[in-house]
């Protein structure tokens, strides 16, 4: 029986363009019908280099359908290296040349002599959504491209984190991941942003470990380059937001990195203190229960979800109502994601419900008694509900339709500061 779902929060598995896009001059060639890469950009900053809406495209047809699109696809690399200037180029499928069964693989393969990489995945929709589709283009990569080292620099950590653009803060957060590994001594390398392209990615393979910031995404990954490339890696399952997780995190990086204890302290120690300088600041405000009520829920994929639940409970004591998980997450890490949010402090936990129908959502969210103004983080799906329960809403979650963010952030002790700031921001208005 079909099954209706309302109000998603990802795309599908060809929306990895958007991952591919994120690297410094690197170009998605899709193999996939006409229309697709228009319909999944949604316009959150991710026209950059190279415009999704003249993207390298097969565009095929029914034509093709009965007699394959491969001719078309070797026509269309070969154009797109001839006329656009990029240095790695990767060759994305969407649902219709994987189901009539075109070798793309077997087409890439004719261009491995070419003067620039060209590598492919596989990202028909009905494989997964984005998220699985950013993890099939670092397969790419790494399958395709990347060959171990026997060379490795001291110090040089690969960080991967958010997925670009699916989150609102993926830039701001990983230069700010950045800047705090650098605190500590480390040399961070990472692929996507500004200025972060092919030179950062022939750097994996000489990194003395791999960092991932995430509850799930790109576990697999991780794992991958361990066996082919030798690469350890160390998993933080908890994006840091605040003093307390970020502290925490720069331990347990430091500790694995093997840097000393006394100039990691110090680093800690000069954040901490003007954290809590502006903290007590505004003391009185934080404490007045007519400006925000305690209880919150956070509408989002694991990696906020889970980051966001922990800074309000952790720093600020606020009590989490049900916790939504919106990504689709793979059932084999829901249970080690559900322990995570049982992590709290003042021996508080939280309910997480991993659920991707909006209207599901929004009934589990009207039917619960906040005590007061509810506090919803989540998508502008949120919005209109949250009004209708008279509560304090801010979008921190794709879909995105009432604010732009260029490099904002809320990862690190600064990114902390910020979500404080934007959620009481959006609180004290209801008294003016």
């Amino acid at each position: 029986m079909a099954k209706l779902l309302d109000k998603q929060r990802y795309k599908c598995a060809l929306g990895a363009m958007q991952t591919v896009q994120a690297i410094t001059r690197a170009i998605p060639i899709l193999h996939s019908g006409p229309g697709c890469a228009q319909k999944l950009s949604d316009g959150t900053g991710s026209s950059g280099y190279f415009s999704p809406n003249i993207f390298p495209c097969t565009s095929i047809n029914e034509k093709d359908v009965v007699f394959g699109g491969t001719k078309k696809l070797e026509t269309t690399i070969e154009n797109a290296l001839k006329v656009i200037d990029a240095d790695l180029y990767v060759v994305l499928t969407g649902c219709i040349p994987e189901i009539v069964g075109d070798d793309t693989g077997e087409v890439v393969s004719r261009f491995e002599d070419a003067d620039k990489p060209v590598i492919y995945a596989s990202t028909a929709g009905f494989k997964g959504n984005n998220y699985i589709g950013h993890e099939q283009v670092i397969d790419a990569i790494i399958d395709q491209y990347l060959e171990k080292s026997e060379e490795r620099e001291k110090g040089l950590v690969n960080i991967w984190a958010d997925v670009p653009y699916q989150n609102l803060f993926w830039l701001g957060n990983i230069r700010e991941l950045e800047k705090l590994l650098a605190e500590i001594g480390l040399k961070p390398n990472t692929i996507f942003g500004y200025n972060r392209g092919i030179d950062q990615i022939n750097k994996i393979p000489k990194a003395e470990f791999n960092l991932l910031v995430s509850p799930w995404v790109s576990a697999k990954n991780m794992q991958k380059m361990e066996k082919k490339l030798g690469l350890p890696w160390l998993h933080i399952p908890t994006l840091p937001i605040g003093a307390y997780e970020t502290s925490k995190f720069l331990r347990e990086v430091g500790k694995f990195a093997g840097v000393d204890e006394e100039k990691v302290e110090s680093v800690i120690g000069g954040h901490e203190n003007y954290y809590y300088y502006l903290i007590e600041r505004y003391a009185d405000l934080f404490l007045e229960n007519r400006v925000i009520n305690k209880q919150f829920s956070v509408v989002a994929d694991a990696q906020y979800a889970l980051g966001i639940t922990k800074f309000l409970a952790n720093d600020l004591g606020l009590v989490p109502a049900k916790q939504f998980i919106v990504d689709d997450t793979p059932k084999q890490y829901r249970e080690a994601i559900t322990e995570e949010f049982k992590k709290l402090n003042f021996n508080l936990q939280a309910e997480v419900v991993f659920e991707t129908d909006s209207y599901k959502i929004h009934e589990q969210i009207k039917e619960h008694d906040y005590h007061g103004y509810p506090l919803i983080l989540g998508s502008y799906y949120e919005k209109e509900l949250t009004e209708s329960l008279k509560g304090n809403y801010l979008n921190i979650a794709w879909a995105v339709q009432d604010k732009v963010v260029l490099d904002d952030f809320y990862a690190g002790y600064t990114g902390g500061i910020r979500l404080i700031e934007d959620i009481y921001t959006v609180a004290v208005q209801r008294f003016n």
